[in-house]
């Protein structure tokens, strides 16, 4: 998926809304972890009940890959799901991969390949060697962590790197040199959203995926006044206040009405600025 597809759903559904399929066994409703594969069934009735508000779904890799084998045919099944019902939709893997060349390498034929996935979340950490082979993929796209919203990120993201510069300035800085905005987009949290000022100087164009909106407490309103562009730019996501909203057998609709009522906000924040289909 390109920028201008991207783009052209933004306005389509007017959404700008990512929901985080960060599935956990012991969250699910009762009636669902007695069947063969619970979490691909939790997913498979959360996409079908939002997918018209939705943007992109963004499974967290971690919540499959510690259940083995049963955990990744889950993955598999719920990005299959997406890909064959709803092909307009951005598919992220929210992996945060990052190694030395070859071992990129194969983190991005397993992601982009393999599993058919539009996007991966990348940490930078080791350099540029370790996020080009993620780059290599045309029309996919490629998440630098640049300022998260954790706690612990004030343990490096805000040193200063000798040059009048904090280290997540320098990493956008420097990633400008790996790739572009059409193919490279940057996570920013939604509880630093002051900071999305800072980062729109240095990235103006980029789209920026923006987690923590809902039970981590950013503010939606706050994050569209800082991070807004001229074609949005922004993926906001929301994970547990979207798909654990309910924990009885109408799991999915409660979903769905809390996913409605983020996009529509997302929609009076887009009409305000012009950014609705004529």
């Amino acid at each position: 998926m390109n920028s201008a597809q991207l783009f052209h759903q933004i306005r389509q559904k007017q959404s700008f809304l990512c929901i985080g399929l960060d599935t956990e066994m012991n969250k699910l409703p009762g009636h669902l972890k007695d069947v063969e594969l619970p979490l691909f069934e939790f997913n498979r009735q959360i996409i079908d009940a939002t997918h018209d508000l939705a943007i992109a779904f963004k499974p967290n890799v971690a919540f499959y890959e510690c259940l083995g084998p049963s955990g990744w045919q889950q993955l598999e099944l719920t990005i299959n799901h997406i890909r064959n019902n709803y092909p307009g939709i951005l598919i992220i893997a929210d992996a945060k991969r990052g190694d030395i060349g070859n071992t990129s390498k194969k983190y991005a034929e397993t992601f982009f390949h393999y599993l058919r996935c539009d996007a991966i979340t990348v940490a930078p950490y080791m350099g540029s060697d370790s996020v080009l082979p993620f780059l290599e993929y045309a029309d996919k796209w490629v998440i630098l962590l640049a300022l998260t919203s954790n706690q612990g990120a004030d343990d490096f993201q805000f040193l200063g790197t000798g040059n009048h510069e904090r280290l997540f300035e320098t990493v956008l800085r420097k990633s400008l040199h790996w790739g572009n905005a059409g193919n490279m987009m940057y996570v920013v949290g939604a509880t630093r959203a002051s900071m999305l000022v800072k980062v729109r100087e240095i990235v103006p164009h980029h789209f920026l995926l923006i987690p923590g909106v809902g039970a981590q407490g950013g503010d939606l309103a706050e994050v569209a006044e800082y991070g807004l562009n001229g074609q949005c730019g922004l993926i906001v996501n929301s994970s547990r206040a979207i798909i654990y909203a309910d924990s009885t057998k109408r799991f999915a609709e409660a979903a769905r009405e809390k996913a409605r009522e983020i996009q529509g906000h997302m929609k009076e924040i887009l009409k305000n600025k012009g950014l609705t289909e004529r």
